[in-house]
C-alpha cells in the first residue's frame, strides 16, 4: 500500500514538470516557427487542446506506472493466489481506465469536429458559383 501511495505522490509531483516541459517545447516550437508563415495557436481552443494533451500524457504515465506496479506485484507474489488476484485486478483496472479515457477523448473529438464543421459550412460566408 505504501508503494501505491508513493506512486500517487510521484505523479502529483511529475505532472507539473511534464506541463513545464511541454510548455518549453511549445515555446521553442513557436520561436522556430516565427517568420516562416506558420500559425502559432494561442487561441482559447489551442490552450484547451494543450491542457487536454497534457492530461492525456499524465494519464498515459499513470497507466504505465500501474501496469508496472501490477506486474511487480505479480512477479513478487511467490505463488500467493491472493496477491496474484490483486495484481491482476490492478492491471485490469488500469487497462479499463485507459480504454474509458481514450474512448471519451475520441467521442469529444468527434463531437467538436462535427460541430466545427457544421458551423463553418453553415455560416453562409462562402459564395458558391
Amino acid at each position: 500500500m505504501k508503494l501505491i501511495k508513493n506512486c500517487y505522490y510521484f505523479l502529483l509531483l511529475a505532472w507539473p514538470l511534464s506541463l513545464r516541459a511541454q510548455n518549453d517545447a511549445l515555446i521553442n516550437l513557436n520561436a522556430s516557427a516565427e517568420g516562416t508563415g506558420l500559425i502559432t495557436d494561442k487561441s482559447p481552443a489551442g490552450i484547451i487542446a494543450l491542457i487536454i494533451n497534457s492530461l492525456l500524457a499524465l494519464l498515459g504515465t499513470a497507466f504505465i506506472v500501474l501496469i508496472i506496479l501490477g506486474g511487480f506485484k505479480w512477479m513478487t507474489s511467490q505463488g500467493n493466489r491472493e496477491m496474484i488476484d490483486e495484481a491482476r485486478k490492478t492491471i485490469t483496472s488500469a487497462t479499463i481506465g485507459l480504454v474509458i479515457v481514450l474512448a471519451s477523448y475520441m467521442i469529444v473529438r468527434f463531437v467538436i469536429d462535427a460541430l466545427t464543421g457544421a458551423t463553418l459550412n453553415s455560416g453562409g460566408s462562402e459564395a458558391s458559383g
